[in-house]
């Protein structure tokens, strides 16, 4: 089919079928070339990526709601398939942008960066291209841990706390900053749960108590609601207590096979299931559950993009009911600080994509304040 297309002619194809067969789809040259999703190619490392670039086309263009996921060599990764070599190397970029705005929120920086790659950006957001949704409101539900739980949590933030301190001066600055993010992904399941972090103690966490409090109640209201979580091994927990009182669901995570993700999907729309347990990778995108009105974010994200891509199965074309999304987040951890900083990865973007000024990422300093509690 590959070498049988000709003029006029539309192939469409998944990433994955394109790695497979890459020496098919690059060893002819294609008038147009378009990437969806694109920020699927963020990785430019990835073998993926990688079979994307080898393509030779007159015309490329990339479409995606999320150019900057989590840093902004997911930018230089789309513009090296859209635009190759306007932003020079990887290592130059790291070396020129993503380092300097990143640590050091280089205002100047920013301001090359934007006009480097404003000519070839076109950006409309939702409000402005979805302009008869309903209203999507946005609610946090702050839990209180019990006693036990509250010090485990303690425990492992001084831990934590006490391994920065004996690195900080002899660990290279990104290596430094890997391993606080490991850290501070430790501590945000033992905010979920923690028995995700120690489950040797046997300690259930007041988060599932307050997510099956609102389960009910959603239910008997008569409600549907979407339930997103990065950890798949929480969902499993989380669906302990809707067994247990009964409450029909569907579930969705990354080990779901395509054909039955479809069919579960389609059941959820058609009224199979009040709520739908879906993982971050399994459910980021490509998902339509308008049946849903409700949509909960059990553990606030570090990477608020994705956190608005999960809102977006419920709160997108076809939704005729406003919807509401509860942030489920635990007193006294590293999630209250978490949902204090997201508007400045929200900034990210908007400070190389957008008129105006932004903060950049956390600095790696602004990483340890969040596991010392500053």
């Amino acid at each position: 089919m590959v070498s049988k297309a000709g003029p006029q002619d539309l192939l469409i194809v998944s990433y994955t079928l394109l790695q497979l067969a890459q020496e098919r789809f690059a060893g002819r040259r294609w008038h147009t070339l378009i990437a969806d999703e694109a920020q699927a190619i963020k990785n430019a490392a990835a073998k993926r990526s990688q079979a994307v670039f080898g393509l030779d086309a007159d015309f490329r263009l990339a479409l995606t709601g999320t150019p900057v996921e989590n840093r902004l060599a997911d930018l230089w990764s789309i513009m090296r398939f859209a635009n190759p070599g306007l932003l020079g190397s990887l290592h130059r970029f790291n070396e020129r942008f993503a380092g300097p705005i990143e640590r050091n929120r280089d205002r100047e920086a920013q301001h090359v960066l934007k006009r480097l790659v404003g000519p070839f950006v076109l950006r409309r957001t939702k409000s402005e291209v979805l302009q008869e949704l309903p209203p999507r409101t946005e609610l946090i539900l702050t839990v209180t841990p019990e006693a036990a739980e509250a010090a485990h949590y303690e425990a492992l933030r001084r831990e934590a706390t006490n391994e920065i301190d004996s690195e900080i001066d002899s660990t290279p600055q990104a290596q430094a900053r890997f391993n606080i993010l490991a850290l501070l992904t430790r501590l945000r399941r033992a905010a979920c749960d923690p028995r995700l972090s120690s489950p040797e103690f046997g300690i259930a966490g007041a988060k599932v108590q307050a997510f099956a409090e609102l389960a009910s109640e959603l239910v008997e209201n008569g409600h549907k609601a979407l339930v997103f979580s990065q950890f798949v091994d929480f969902l499993k927990i989380l669906r302990e207590p809707l067994d247990q009182a009964g409450i029909a669901y569907q579930y969705l995570d990354g080990a779901t096979p395509a054909a039955e993700r479809t069919r579960r999907v389609a059941a959820f729309q058609a009224g199979e299931g009040d709520l739908f347990l879906i993982s971050l990778k399994a459910g980021g995108f490509g998902l339509n559950l308008t049946a849903a009105d409700y949509v909960v974010i059990t553990d606030p994200w570090w990477n608020p993009a994705a956190e608005d891509q999960a809102m977006g199965r419920a709160h997108r074309i076809g939704q005729l009911r406003p919807v509401t999304v509860y942030r489920l987040v635990t007193k006294g951890t590293v999630e209250e600080r978490i949902v204090d900083l997201h508007h400045e990865k929200r900034a990210l973007a908007d400070s190389i994509l957008a008129e105006g000024e932004a903060s950049a990422l956390p600095s790696t300093d602004d990483l340890v304040a969040l596991i010392r509690g500053q």
